[in-house]
């Protein structure tokens, strides 16, 4: 049951400076694109010859639900390798040819399941969880044995790595690490850390720690950097719920308790100064508005809607679009789990359409591109009123846990199998 008290007028100043308003057309650089919201300016085309748009290229990608990052003319992802031993290894390919560059191991590539799971014609396929993230000339990922590396873009070469179990008394979580490095400005983002260094940020050219802070277990959802009230902040999920911290100093800001069974895997979602955070396993979704008080800020509740409907979501965080929630919000639903509407201010469901499984969402312009677990691309209209769907096509085969990227009109799609990139270039 949803529990609701009343919502106050959202603060013009958050708004314009926390908004999620499409990002500019280009790169797409990290996990959900640069800003971790899962949008993009880009208009795309969603008439295409034959039904389908023009294929531009087409690899393997063998295990896991790892995510492409595009930036600078290259295109990166984690992939299983078997050498000595699997190993979790990160790609890089040309953009427009898919060639591959060059390649970089970066920890065993061992899982303790959970990944093969999926609809009954759909499993298998474990492997890496976390997508790389590209800041300037470097490319940066956070492994599923907790090490943080760095690497040149152009030619693989290692620059740092910090190993956040050996060197800051980390403890890896069930299923193992899964978040994805965060970077803004100079500094990289990660949690996993031990008592009183949980919160972690680096100075993204040398690895020096610029602060660690809390004392906190951390969980498999990345953090994302936002500005509330004019202060740039970096959120983490933790097991105690959303943390947020001053991005420069590490200062605490903020705490915002939120239930924690088993995994949670959606990163938090913000527009203005309303903050969603959701989980499965019973724990539901929750919305809180962040407020300036005299001495800092506070987190206030809005609504709460616990258990697996209408809100909750495993590891598909869906996208804010006019204070609407778009995405596959739902618990275990391979195959079948509804694409679906939410009020963002009241957390009540406008509609649901089922068939889209456990995938991923973008929106470009004003068109939502879904990627459905089973390898289809979907064009919707983002509408509170009902699913209007405008044209979709299959991309790829295997399962397909992963988000869409989209960068200079090119849709960037992968599976436990394959990877794909499709001209969807607009005006």
């Amino acid at each position: 049951m949803i529990t609701m008290r009343a919502l106050p007028l959202l603060n013009s100043v958050a708004i314009a400076l926390a908004t999620t308003s499409a990002v500019s057309a280009g790169d797409w650089s990290a996990y959900r694109g640069p800003r971790g919201d899962g949008i993009s300016a880009e208009n795309i085309k969603s008439e295409w010859a034959g039904g389908k748009p023009r294929e531009l290229w087409r690899v393997p990608t063998p295990g896991g639900f790892s995510s492409f990052a595009a930036a600078g003319g290259r295109c990166f992802t984690l992939v299983t390798r078997a050498g000595a031993a699997q190993a979790e290894t990160l790609i890089a390919l040309d953009a427009a040819t898919g060639k591959e560059l060059w390649s970089q191991p970066i920890g065993l590539g061992k899982y303790p399941g959970g990944g093969d799971s999926g609809a009954p014609d759909n499993k298998g396929g474990d492997g890496p969880r976390s997508t790389p993230t590209v800041a300037g000339d470097k490319v940066y990922t956070y492994s599923a044995e907790m090490v943080v590396h760095c690497f040149e873009s152009a030619t693989g070469k290692p620059v740092w790595q910090k190993d956040i179990i050996k060197e800051f008394h980390g403890a890896n979580i069930q299923w193992k690490s899964a978040a994805s490095p965060v970077v803004d400005g100079k500094l990289l983002f990660v949690a996993g850390g031990g008592p009183e260094q949980s919160l972690l940020a680096f100075d993204r050219e040398t690895g020096a720690v610029a602060w660690k802070a809390g004392t906190e277990l951390f969980t498999h959802a990345s953090p994302i950097v936002t500005t509330l009230h004019g202060v740039k902040q970096v959120i983490f999920v933790a097991q105690s719920g959303l943390v947020a911290h001053e991005a420069e100093t590490g200062k605490p800001l903020w705490k915002f308790g939120h239930r924690y069974r088993t995994s949670t895997a959606c990163l938090p979602i913000v527009s203005g100064d309303l903050v969603f955070i959701t989980a499965g396993y019973e724990v539901g979704g929750a919305v809180c508005r962040v407020v300036k008080t005299g001495s800092g800020f506070a987190a206030e509740p809005v609504w709460s809607a616990r258990g697996n409907k209408p809100a909750a979501s495993l590891w598909s965080p869906p996208i804010n679009h006019d204070q609407h929630l778009y995405g596959m919000i739902s618990y275990k639903q391979f195959g079948d789990g509804p694409l679906k509407c939410l009020d963002l201010k009241t957390g009540a469901l406008k509609w649901e359409k089922p068939g889209f499984g456990a995938g991923n969402v973008l929106l470009a312009g004003d068109t939502l591109v879904a990627l459905t677990d089973d390898g289809r691309v979907v064009l919707v209209k983002p509408s509170p009123e009902s699913c209007q769907e405008i044209a979709q096509f299959k991309a790829v085969a295997g399962k397909c846990w992963s988000t869409p990227a989209l960068s200079d009109g090119k849709l960037y799609v992968r599976s436990t199998k394959e990877g794909a990139c499709f001209d969807l270039g607009g005006k």
